[in-house]
C-alpha cells in the first residue's frame, strides 16, 4: 500500500511539474487542481444542501434589478472573451482542420493562453446562476443535472488550461462564448419585463442554434480521428464527448417542448431542458391573444413560462415585480 501511495505521488508530481504547460503554472489557481476541486464541491453543497436549508423559512428575494445587471455583465464579459479568442488565433492563423497548441512565449501564444484563463474564470462567475435560483427559492430549477454541469465545467476547463491552453479544442470555447453572448442578452431583455418581449421574438430559434453548436463541436473534434494532428487526442475525445452529451440533452428538451406542441410527441421530459432552454412559446402574448385571452402586464409569470432551464437560465422567470411594487411571491403570502 505504501508503494502504491508513493507511486501515485511521483506520478502526480511528474504530471503537474513536467507534463503541464510551464507558462501557466504560476497563474492564479493553476499550480494545483485542489483549489478548483474544493470550490466545485463547496458549490455543489451550497446549491443542494446549505442554500435551500437557509432559505427554507425565508421569503424569496426580489432580484429583478440584480438579474438585469448580472446578465448585462455576462453579455459584455462573454463578448470580450469571444473577441480575444478570435484575435488570438481563430480569426487569423488558426486552422479549423488541425491546430496544434503553440507552447511558445510569443505574444500571440500568450494571448491565447491568457484568454483560456479568463474562460476558466468565467465558469466560476456562472455559479451566480444557481445562487439566484436559491435566493429566489426556485429550487426545482437547481436539479442534479444543473449542479453537475456547473460543478464539473470549471475542473474540465482547468485541465485544458493546465496542459493545452490553445489549439484545436479552443474551438469549443469560441462557440460556447458566442452562445453565451446570445443567451445572456436574451435573459437580460427578458428580465426587463413583458413589455420588452417583442424584441426577443427570435427566442424559438435558440434551442436549434444550441444544438447546431454541439454538432459543430463534435464534427470539429472527431475529425482528428481520421487525420494526423499534433494535438493531444485525450482532450479531443473529452471535448467531443461533451458535445455528444449536451446534444442529447438539448434534443430531449427540443422534443419535449416543441414537438409536443405540434402533437407529434408526448411531453414527458423531466429535465426541464437540460442547460440553456428557451421560454415556452405557448405563453407568448400572440398565442394568448389568438385564444382570446388578455396578457396582463402586471405579472411577469403570466407572460413567460414558469419552468426555465435547469442550467444556464438564471432566475429571470417569476421574478417580475408588478406595477404596484408587490411581487407575485409576496401576494401569495398575503
Amino acid at each position: 500500500m505504501a508503494q502504491i501511495a508513493t507511486d501515485f505521488v511521483h506520478f502526480y508530481r511528474d504530471l503537474m511539474d513536467n507534463k503541464s504547460d510551464p507558462r501557466v503554472n504560476q497563474w492564479p489557481m493553476m499550480s494545483s487542481p485542489l483549489p478548483t476541486i474544493a470550490i466545485c464541491m463547496t458549490y455543489a453543497y451550497l446549491a443542494k444542501v446549505w442554500g435551500p436549508r437557509v432559505m427554507e423559512n425565508r421569503k424569496p428575494f426580489n432580484l429583478r434589478n440584480i438579474l438585469i445587471g448580472y446578465n448585462a455583465f455576462q453579455t459584455v464579459f462573454s463578448t470580450w472573451i469571444f473577441y480575444e479568442y478570435l484575435m488570438s488565433g481563430w480569426a487569423g492563423e488558426y486552422s479549423f482542420r488541425c491546430q496544434p497548441v503553440d507552447y511558445s512565449y510569443s505574444p500571440i501564444a500568450l494571448r491565447m493562453a491568457n484568454t483560456c484563463w479568463w474562460y476558466y474564470f468565467s465558469k466560476f462567475t456562472e455559479f451566480f446562476d444557481t445562487l439566484f435560483f436559491v435566493l429566489r427559492k426556485k429550487n426545482e430549477h437547481v436539479s442534479y443535472l444543473h449542479v453537475i454541469h456547473h460543478g464539473v465545467m470549471p475542473f474540465s476547463v482547468w485541465m485544458g488550461l493546465k496542459f493545452a491552453p490553445g489549439g484545436h479544442s479552443t474551438f469549443f470555447a469560441l462557440l460556447n462564448t458566442f452562445v453565451h453572448i446570445v443567451m445572456y442578452f436574451y435573459y437580460m431583455v427578458a428580465a426587463l419585463g413583458p413589455e420588452y418581449r417583442r424584441f426577443i421574438w427570435w427566442k424559438k430559434y435558440l434551442t436549434s442554434m444550441q444544438m447546431v453548436q454541439f454538432v459543430m463541436i463534435m464534427t470539429h473534434q472527431f475529425q482528428l480521428l481520421f487525420t494526423e494532428c499534433d494535438y493531444p487526442k485525450s482532450f479531443m475525445v473529452w471535448i467531443g464527448l461533451h458535445g455528444i452529451l449536451f446534444l442529447f440533452l438539448f434534443s430531449d428538451y427540443y422534443k419535449s417542448n416543441y414537438l409536443a406542441k405540434t402533437g407529434k410527441l408526448k411531453k414527458s421530459s423531466q429535465n426541464g431542458g437540460a442547460c440553456m432552454p428557451v421560454l415556452d412559446d405557448t405563453t407568448d402574448g400572440n398565442a394568448n391573444r389568438a385564444n382570446g385571452k388578455a396578457v396582463p402586464h402586471s405579472d411577469y409569470e403570466s407572460a413567460y413560462i414558469k419552468p426555465y432551464s435547469s442550467c444556464y437560465s438564471n432566475g429571470t422567470s417569476n421574478g417580475y415585480v408588478s406595477s404596484n411594487g408587490v411581487s407575485r411571491e409576496t401576494r401569495k403570502t398575503q
